[in-house]
């Protein structure tokens, strides 16, 4: 009797040490934002209006190693200028058409010596029909609270910069004076709420 409980016992503990939480992006209070320089005197802003995300971590505030997997519709490109998001999805860019989404899957998150709630993050960013392997900082919230509604929330804002030219969207013209007048280097700039599944 004795054996059996301690086999039980162990079992749970066991269980205990790899019990994951599952997280929903709350898209309603998430944004998915970017910025290029533009005319190399400027930023101009953007970001994606349609997207959905799941993360899988250790615990509610442990997020090493966590899961994570995220996809944006191209379509729903957003500049605040009709015009220019036209541009954007279309196959001088981002070609919405044959390529309607973004995902990104993550391959590692380790802890950053910054602090306990900021993380490396590592993943595989398809994008253009291409896929890069990319590097982020993920700065979590410092405790998980519950809204009015019972929802227990975490959250990260995400930032890090990619080249665009990498995924194969080249699209540029020169400037007179030297330059381009769309940069390279784009800025990625996410802030997550997540909801506790």
């Amino acid at each position: 009797m004795k054996k059996l409980l301690i086999t039980a016992a162990t079992s749970l503990l066991v269980l205990s040490a790899n019990a994951q939480v599952n997280w929903k992006v709350d898209a309603s209070h998430s944004k998915l934002g970017f910025s290029v320089t533009h005319l190399m005197v400027s930023e101009t802003e953007g970001k994606f209006k349609v997207y959905e995300g799941s993360v899988n971590s250790k615990s509610e505030m442990d997020f090493t190693d966590a899961k994570i997997e995220f996809s944006a519709d191209v379509a729903s490109i957003n500049t605040e200028d009709e015009k220019r998001d036209g541009h954007l999805k279309s196959p001088d860019f981002f070609d919405a058409e044959k390529y309607p989404k973004i995902t990104f899957k993550s391959t590692g998150m380790k802890p950053s010596a910054k602090s306990k709630t900021t993380y490396i993050l590592t993943g595989d960013l398809t994008m253009h029909g291409v896929t890069k392997k990319v590097t982020f900082t993920a700065t979590g919230a410092s405790k998980i609270v519950k809204d009015p509604y019972g929802n227990i929330k975490n959250g990260f804002k995400v930032s890090g910069t990619i080249n665009r030219k990498d995924f194969g969207l080249t699209w540029n013209m020169a400037l007179e004076a030297g330059g381009v007048i769309v940069s390279e280097d784009v800025k990625i700039d996410l802030n997550i709420e997540l909801n506790k599944a």
